[in-house]
């Protein structure tokens, strides 16, 4: 067995670092270990950490067999017929479904809904008073889902608006801290899960064959020998294609609007390019927004095999792999100059997908992140054309755990002015600001 060194202090003791220190420790520990090292602490157990794009291409390729996704997670929460409870050739199967809603011509249907809720959205901000996007962005971003995933609308609408950002607080803390299933909190969240489960009996009921959202397309799916998903299979993949896409996209948005007030001439550049119909640099900036501020920072596999060889290291089966998503977008080998917020630097050139990894990768790569890019990319161009978003000197917002999501720790916070109404204010805020460095 050849693993890489790490602290060995007491396992509750190395928890507690992990939630005390910013980035969980992660950098400091490279500092200290180099880009592999080794750690002990709940939930994940005895884990290899690494952050080498060879090992991570590596590690994404392997076979199920030999590793696969980790027993403690998301799935623990999210029901058996979860993505992140499945595995192997279950999982395929499952995967193989839940594909085509999501990828060319329906992707693109889905825009209208996305505009649509973000003018409604806009609408209810207070212009020239500072206010915490991250809220605004859960809320829209909730709503999307709603209607384009749930197809929701109505009193079942109304029920899963109040009920699911309680659920999915409560399911994000509890799939992190091993609480057992005993306690209090779990019984708290399995009352939400009936009370959700019962909707979604009502959703399942009205809808109709010919209905382009997911579900709808859901119930029209069948496995190859003919069968369609079962009530709970749906039940479990609705709530796990919300709680994915859910709050990590709205924490994305609020970081980007954290990120462009203290880059003002990136603002400015933005602006111009909604106003003339163009797209690129606003999709560089939102990878970059994922690159320096990734929202989930770990990706875990488990070892099923004795000896499992990954790159430098011997692994020994039953110890868990964990993929640092920050360590990597934070080095300088891959990216140069990489503490700096720059879009410009993806502009002409893709990320690669073993560099870039905020979706994860391999066969359990996020399935919506094509919906995901669509959606802050069609949010942010919305918000640009409509509003002035005023540049600010303050401090960059430091990182705040939510459980599963890390987030600006003051919400992401905002001045906006309506731009019909502020070309005067937009010149003077978005041309004559400086810029923080970062």
């Amino acid at each position: 067995m050849t693993l890489p060194a790490g602290p060995r202090t007491p396992r509750a003791v190395q928890a507690a670092y992990a939630l005390t220190v910013p980035h969980r420790g992660m950098r400091k520990m490279r500092a200290k270990y180099g880009d592999a090292y080794t750690i002990n602490v709940p939930i994940f157990g005895h884990a290899l950490v690494i952050s080498d794009p060879a090992e991570i291409r590596q590690l994404f390729l392997a076979d199920s067999g030999a590793v696969d996704n980790l027993a403690a997670n998301l799935g623990r929460v999210l029901g058996p017929g979860s993505l992140f409870a499945l595995h192997g050739e279950a999982h395929h199967r499952q995967r193989k479904l839940l594909v085509p809603p999501f990828h060319g011509r329906r992707l693109a249907g889905y825009e209208r809904i996305v505009e649509e809720e973000t003018l409604r959205e806009i609408a209810s901000w207070p212009p020239g008073r500072e206010f915490p996007t991250l809220p605004a962005m859960m809320r829209l971003t909730l709503t999307i889902i709603l209607r384009a995933v749930f197809g929701a609308e109505g009193a079942e609408f109304d029920a899963l608006r109040a009920l699911l950002p309680r659920a999915i607080t409560l399911g994000s803390r509890l799939a992190v801290v091993p609480v057992p299933q005993g306690w209090p909190p779990w019984g708290r969240f399995w009352a939400m899960r009936r009370e959700y489960d019962a909707i979604v009996d009502r959703l399942i009921a009205k809808a109709t064959p010919d209905g382009d959202d997911v579900l709808a397309l859901m119930l029209q799916s069948r496995y190859d020998d003919g069968s369609p998903m079962s009530r709970d299979e749906i039940a479990d993949q609705l709530l796990t294609l919300l709680s994915a896409g859910h709050e990590t996209t709205a924490t994305t948005l609020a970081w980007a609007v954290e990120r462009l007030r203290r880059h003002p001439e990136v603002l400015r550049a933005l602006v111009a390019e909604a106003d003339a119909g163009g797209s690129e640099l606003r999709e560089a900036t939102i990878l970059e927004v994922q690159r320096t501020r990734p929202v989930i920072d770990l990706v875990g596999r488990q070892v099923k095999v004795d000896g499992f060889r990954l790159g430098r290291w011997t692994v020994p089966k039953g110890y868990t792999v964990l993929v640092s998503i920050d360590l990597v977008h934070d080095a300088e080998s891959v990216f140069p100059n990489a503490r700096a917020f720059d879009p410009y630097r993806f502009l002409d050139a893709r990320p690669d997908r073993y560099q870039w990894i905020p979706f994860g990768g391999g066969t359990r790569r996020c399935l919506g992140a094509a919906f995901a890019h669509m959606e802050m990319n069609v949010i942010l161009r919305t918000m640009l054309r409509e509003v002035t978003l005023v540049p600010t000197t303050e401090r960059d917002e430091r990182w705040h755990s939510r459980g599963v999501a890390n987030a600006p720790a003051k919400g992401g916070r905002a001045v906006i002015h309506g731009r019909a109404n502020a070309t005067d204010m937009e010149e003077r805020c978005v041309d004559g600001s400086p810029a923080a460095r970062p």
